[in-house]
Order: C-alpha cells, then structure tokens, then sequence
C-alpha cells in the first residue's frame, strides 16, 4: 500500500482535578492521519511543543517528499527525511513532525497485517507496567501527600511528582514535598521525581542529596539541557538513578547520554523522538549497554507498545492530563489495573480517533495555542492559581 496523503490538525484539552479546580492543566497535540492508495488511514500524534511549525513540516514538507511510498518501507521513509530535510540531525520540528508520520505508518502495518504494533516491534509481552504521575509543581507538601494517597487507594504501585518549574519556591521546598509523599505512601512504594530539566547543576546535586534517604526509584531530567556530562558528574556523586529522553530527537542524542554514563534508565518517547523506528534503535542500543527503559513524557497509549515490544522495556507513564486526554480522544485506549496496562486486542495500535471529540477541540487560531499563566508544559503557575482562588 501507498501513501496517498497525510493530514494533520491541532486540538486542545482542558484538565480537571478533583478537588483542586477547573483547567489545572491545558494539553495540546497535533493528531496525524496518512492515508493509502486503498482509503486506510492510520493515526498518528506529536505533542504542543512548536505546533504551528509542525503542521506545515508535515503537511507541507515530509509529505510531498514520501508521497507514493509503501508504508512498510519505514527505513527507506526515514533515510529520504534525514537526507533531503534534515541531514545536519536537528531535532526539535523536523523529529516531532516525523514522529507522527511514523507512529501512523506503523498503525497501518499492523492493521495490514492483523498485528498490534507491539507485536511488530518484537512482541516481548502484551503487557506492561505502569506509573501514575501524579503530583504536579504547583502542588504545597499537603496536597501532595493528599494525592499521593489518592492515586495509592485507585491502585497505583508506582507514582512520580514533579519538582522544580515553581519561580517561588527553591529546591529546599520540593525536598519537604518530596518527603511528604513518602511519608503519606510508606517506605515500599516506589517514588520518581521529575524537573523537567529545570535545575542547574549545584540545585540539581543539593536536592538530589538532601532527599537520597527517601529511597527514589529514579530522578528524571535532573538538569537544564539534559547536559550528558553535567548528569554524569551528578550521577557519579549521588546515590539516586538518574533518568533522561524523552525530547531527545534522534539516536545520535541517546549515544551521548549512554557514553557518556549520563543516566542508569533512558526514556524514548515516540511521539517525540523519530516514532516507533528511532525508539527502537535506541532500545537496541539501550540493550547493547544494558540498559532499562521507561516512558517519560506521558502519552501511555502510544509509548505502551515500544515498552511491551522489546525485552528491556520499563514501566509506562500514566501521567493524569495525557491518559485522561487519550481517553477523551480515542476510544478503545486501555487502563492500568494494579500497577499494569495490557496491550488491546485490536491490531495496529489498537484504538480509533473520536471524530466528534478532535472536531470539538479543534484549534484554528494560533492565539488560541498560547499558555497565559502556564509553564511550557501546560501547568498553571502557582501566581495564576492564587488569582484564580483570590
């Protein structure tokens, strides 16, 4: 089958939180649809960094440039992008863009097929692991302890809460946050942190000490830029696992992070990092230095097959804004039970688009992208929620 041709639009959800307010969180994507010479589609994403920059990527360039090719041929697909459009390996764009292709061309192999795409990554398990994020940086030490317990009682094992991102506070506040989850959880419950590479290097080594008695499964992107050699000076100085990649665009930035000694668990997402056949490359090459993945980055629904594929998949993450968003926009989209998701029976990726749901929430306008009183992630400010609560 051909590629016939490829659309893609932006849409945008709004996260409510029981408890603490309407809109806490906004989540924005791009959804992708590639069509065959025979009328399959199959369904793609790429999440709200740069959007109005990737449609027209898409849209506009990477589509013309594979128009015509067979959707199996993902090799010789990803060779003519990184040739003709990018062959000084940016990343950012040109990954995100390509990403969703990918992730949709692999949908259709496996609806081709009769397969689901974890089947064809190499079909390791059919289930997975799971995490639940569920502490946000806006979060006092209270209602952290709060949540924690919340998520706990729903059947969470594994739960992460981000530090950092708050310009009020200092990495002396998210270590009584940070020990105020593992107080409410107890001691055998395992605990992640994330900063979302929003630490320099002497606040990510002061917080990362001050809270290694809290027993941590991993801190995730610690420091600004995920600088391979200042993760690694961090990590030969701590006793936490360090964790990093899921914006890392392309394979050659995974190398530096594994040469480097940067990281005891990499983290590829799909949706950001070349889709499913740059993951697995650098599944490949995590198993080369034996290394475990996880997922970080959220979008449980697309990264639960590259973890379920390979041998060396870690758990997925369930952060609350992207699984509640699947679960709005697509229907068929598993859950985790007691701290593991199983893959659908359904070939390809196994869910479909709510129509109705993306038409709603589409964004035309691209003032009506933009994140007033929000971090880059979508997270409201703690300033804008005191006015919200004044």
């Amino acid at each position: 089958m051909k590629i016939a041709n490829i659309t893609a639009s932006l849409h945008r959800h709004e996260i409510d939180l029981p408890g603490i307010g309407e809109s806490i969180e906004s989540r924005m994507f791009v959804f992708v649809e590639v069509e065959t010479d025979t009328g399959l589609k199959g369904l793609g994403c790429t999440g709200q960094f740069l959007p109005w920059s990737t449609m027209p990527c898409i849209e506009d360039h990477i589509f013309p440039l594979i128009k015509g090719m067979d959707v199996f041929h993902t090799e010789a697909i990803h060779s003519k992008v990184w040739k003709q459009l990018n062959n000084r390996a940016y990343t950012g764009v040109i990954s995100n863009a390509l990403s969703a292709i990918d992730i949709a061309l692999w949908d259709l192999q496996g609806k081709i097929v009769g397969k689901s795409v974890s089947e064809l990554l190499g079909g390791y398990s059919r289930e997975a692991y799971t995490y639940a994020t569920f502490g946000y940086p806006f979060f006092d030490e209270q209602q952290i302890a709060d949540y924690a317990k919340k998520f706990l009682a729903d059947g969470h094992t594994m739960l992460k809460m981000v530090v950092g991102g708050e310009p009020t506070r200092t990495w002396k506040d998210d270590v009584r946050r940070v020990y105020a989850a593992r107080e409410a959880i107890g001691p055998d419950v395992d605990l992640m942190i994330d900063a979302n590479c929003y630490f320099n290097p002497h606040d990510a080594f002061m917080l990362a000490k001050a809270v290694e008695d809290a027993n941590l499964k991993w801190f995730e992107e610690p420091i600004q830029q995920n600088d391979a050699r200042a993760l690694a000076d961090l990590r030969s100085r701590v006793r936490i696992p360090i964790a990093a990649g899921q914006m890392e665009g392309n394979r050659w930035r995974f190398r530096e992070l594994v040469v480097h000694h940067a990281v005891d668990v990499l983290q590829p997402n799909v949706l950001y990092n070349g889709g499913y056949t740059e993951a697995l490359k650098v599944a490949h090459l995590a198993q080369a230095f034996n290394l475990p993945m996880a997922n970080g980055g959220g979008w449980p629904i697309f990264n639960m097959h590259i973890l379920a594929g390979v041998m060396n998949g870690g758990p997925v993450e369930f952060h609350y804004g992207m699984w509640m968003t699947g679960k709005h926009f697509f229907n068929g989209t598993p859950d985790p039970v007691n701290g593991k998701m199983t893959i659908p029976d359904a070939p390809g990726l196994g869910f479909t688009p709510n129509y109705e749901a993306l038409k709603d929430a589409r964004v035309k306008d691209p003032k009506g992208s933009q994140f007033t009183g929000r971090d880059a992630h979508g997270y409201l400010l703690r300033e804008t929620i005191e006015k919200k609560n004044a």
